[in-house]
């Protein structure tokens, strides 16, 4: 499956949305609200000072996400990234290759790291991922998730230098 990564375009709008509110409605790998507004998740993927991508998989939209900084000041320099990939393009490669795209990114725009704050420990394939792309566990907060279906479950940070 060729995946077409490139920054999103105001058109993209109804693509973003259909993947976003299956994702966050699921309540299971982000923190987010589980039933915002359409103006309110699409919000989500364009944070101050980020940039946001789309993934195209036959010309549809197929997969988003943001990069940023993950922190201001004197943390600006470590990236951080949120990714989410449509129910029906999950397995087919999507996310490894939008968390590649977003490592080629960040380093363009400067960031010397990469972390990210909150994986959800049940979230087993993410975490493969990432772990393929040179990510490591640093740190488990036990708890600090509260998973529809598990009840509290642990979040990872997960960290790689670029």
């Amino acid at each position: 499956m060729a995946v077409t990564i490139r920054p999103e375009a105001p058109a993209d709008a109804d693509g973003v949305w259909a993947i976003l509110q299956p994702v966050l409605a699921a309540g299971d790998t982000y923190g987010w609200p589980t039933h915002p507004t359409r103006e309110q998740g699409l919000a989500l993927m364009h944070p101050p000072a980020g940039r946001t991508f789309v993934a195209e998989v036959g010309g549809r939209v197929a997969g988003v996400y943001y990069v940023k900084p993950n922190a201001a000041g004197h943390g600006d320099h470590v990236a951080n990234c949120g990714y989410m990939v449509g129910p029906d393009a999950r397995g087919h490669g999507v996310g490894e290759a939008m968390c590649r795209h977003s490592l080629d990114e960040a380093r363009r725009l400067g960031f010397r790291a990469m972390q990210f704050n909150a994986v959800v420990s049940t979230n087993t394939g993410a975490i493969r991922i990432w772990e393929r792309c040179g990510f490591a566990i640093v740190g488990t907060v036990p708890g600090a998730f509260r998973h529809p279906v598990h009840g509290d479950v642990a979040i990872h940070v997960m960290h790689r230098r670029l």
